[in-house]
């Protein structure tokens, strides 16, 4: 019994998790805190959506409370025009100076999912030329999915965050499949399982093939494709917080970069996450973390504050030269007299008072200790804690304290905003909003005329929601405005929300047929704004998903509400619908 106990007790010391495993779990927690987000099937968007957290988590998750830097970067590439993007880089470059790929190592959940999904049992690719090679993959789809193909579609006034729309399994996970999950947003006016289309078809099939390819292979993501990691790559020789060689104790044998399971060359180069495993396997202790001499330096500090002890006495102790007889050669046949040749030196061995104690005063315990009876010397003091252990100490107190105040913040004091689902047949909310179009001096922008909703009754009223950055937003606008050409009876309107850009200037801008919005048969208004959220658009039934397009009928009653891209099609079926319902 006693040996089973005993194994039950190494098993569970054997699975412990690592301390940077703790690390990946709190931080994986801290970036989505938002449990509530999950329950309400929402996304949240209070003032610390401004702001990136420094590893990959999709904006769209539910829990999110951060903006992810990846996609900031390709939003602010496409709206930045001949401009660039000096706040976002500026943050990223700060996380890389502070940390580099450290972050991947440490503070990306989507480096922990890998890692998890990797410890199902397998046979395993190890890595090798092909691997090496394939690592380079990430360099190239930085350069053309996160910056050319946003800029370039950025000048025509269009909103193409291409790694994220094509690409990227955390926002499939993260993002879709956390809020189709969920039954809230099944039907009415958040019926998103009625938005999902190829792309999504798309992405889905590539989040499942990097599934599978986990199991077999360590963080094939951050190996191959991942962008970011590709950033913080560059950071990795001139960060503040990673991994360092002392090259003087360094014998190259090459256990650190065998035992790697990325695609390194050595220690420290543009591909290591700076996990810290390599410390363990180095024969000559030569790697170590950049600012560890500062945990060093209080530990010696603090140990030069103690008193010295007195070292120990020495006691000389005797060694019995061994005689050595000499026998001279014989005389006449009589030998010489053997003397005694005493060596040329006495051997002398150094002990400690203990050791030098009789031996009727000590015994030995059944651990092999040593025990002193009376009149022996104490035992030593334990030693006291280093001053490191307690700053670590420290860290972590503070770290659950934020973390029990993070939730208690998103999921207790913040208010959730209630969603108004619209249903058909509803009578649609009035409204008055400010218009955009031409003032007294020429220039176009916001003026006091505004657009009623109850004062167009007897007509049909198409309502589309829309903004600057909105990709989908910006492709479809086109569409309403000949749905306005080919009904003049119908009145279109685009509501405008939040934007980073002047609208005005967005709206004036030439487009791919050489003509401007402001040229188009739609009725331009701008939303009124509450901080982040936008009014209009909540109050029929927005849930953070642009664009939103409803109608109304002659009598004011809702007839057609989508939250997503609309078809000229069904758009065209839709307004018909809307009309004949009046006349019949």
């Amino acid at each position: 019994m006693k040996n089973f106990f005993l194994s039950v007790k190494n098993w569970i010391v054997r699975h412990l998790p690592t301390k940077r495993r703790l690390i990946q779990v709190y931080v994986a927690l801290l970036y989505n805190v938002n449990f509530k987000g999950f329950a309400n099937g929402t996304i949240f968007q209070g003032n610390s959506k401004y702001a990136c957290v420094p590893g990959l988590n999709c904006y769209s998750c539910p829990g999110a409370i951060g903006a992810c830097p990846l996609g900031a970067l390709q939003n602010a590439f496409a709206q930045s025009g001949t401009r660039a993007p000096y706040y976002i880089l500026g943050i990223i470059g700060l996380f890389g100076l502070l940390f580099a790929r450290t972050i991947c190592g440490f503070l990306c959940p989507v480096g922990l999912c890998q890692e998890l999904i990797h410890k199902i049992p397998s046979v395993k690719i190890k890595k090798g030329r092909a691997t090496r090679a394939l690592s380079y993959l990430k360099y190239v789809l930085l350069v053309v999915l996160v910056v050319a193909l946003p800029v370039m579609y950025g000048l025509q006034g269009i909103a193409v965050p291409a790694f994220c729309k094509f690409i990227c399994p955390a926002g499939t996970f993260e993002g879709g499949i956390g809020l189709i999950s969920n039954p809230l947003n099944w039907s009415g006016s958040r019926d998103l399982l009625a938005q999902l289309g190829n792309i999504f078809t798309w992405k889905f099939c590539v989040l499942i093939t990097f599934i599978v390819l986990c199991v077999f292979l360590y963080r094939p993501f951050c190996r191959f494709i991942c962008p970011l990691g590709a950033i913080y790559g560059f950071f990795n020789k001139i960060s503040f917080i990673g991994v360092k060689v002392d090259k003087i104790k360094c014998i190259d044998c090459g256990l650190c970069v065998k035992h790697c399971q990325m695609d390194v060359k050595h220690v420290g180069d543009h591909e290591c996450i700076n996990c810290g495993r390599c410390i363990s396997v180095c024969p000559v202790k030569a790697i170590s973390w950049k600012g560890s001499g500062l945990f060093d330096k209080l530990d010696q500090k603090e140990e030069e504050k103690k008193e010295e002890k007195p070292a120990p006495t020495p006691v000389l102790k005797s060694v019995a030269p061994t005689p050595v007889l000499a026998t001279a050669a014989t005389q006449n046949g009589a030998p010489k007299i053997k003397s005694t040749i005493p060596p040329p030196y006495m051997p002398v061995t150094f002990m400690s008072a203990a050791a030098a104690e009789p031996e009727a005063n000590k015994s030995t315990n059944e651990d092999g200790d040593i025990e002193f009876r009376s009149g022996a010397p104490p035992p030593a003091e334990k030693k006291a804690r280093p001053k490191s252990f307690w700053i670590q100490v420290a860290a972590w107190c503070v770290a659950l304290v934020a973390f029990i105040g993070a939730v208690l913040y998103y999921n207790v004091f913040t208010t959730t905003e209630e969603i108004n689902d619209m249903q058909i047949g509803t009578e649609c909310p009035d409204f008055s909003l400010k218009t955009y179009g031409k003032g007294s001096t020429g220039s176009y922008k916001l003026l006091d005329d505004t657009f009623t909703l109850s004062e167009q009754r007897g007509s049909v009223v198409v309502i589309n929601f829309w903004a600057t950055w909105c990709g989908p937003c910006v492709e479809e606008i086109p569409h309403f405005n000949k749905a306005a050409t080919e009904f003049p009876d119908v009145k279109v309107v685009a509501i405008h929300g939040k934007s980073t850009e002047s609208v005005p200037q967005f709206i004036i801008r030439p487009t791919d047929t050489k003509e401007s919005w402001r040229d188009y048969n739609l009725i331009f208004l701008q939303d009124d704004l509450d901080g982040q959220t936008c009014l209009t658009f909540k109050a029929l039934g927005g849930n953070a998903t642009w664009p939103m397009t409803l109608i109304v009928d002659a009598e004011g009653k809702i007839s057609f509400t989508r939250q997503g891209k609309l078809s000229y099609e069904d758009l065209v079926k839709e307004i018909q619908k809307a009309q004949n319902a009046h006349t019949n």
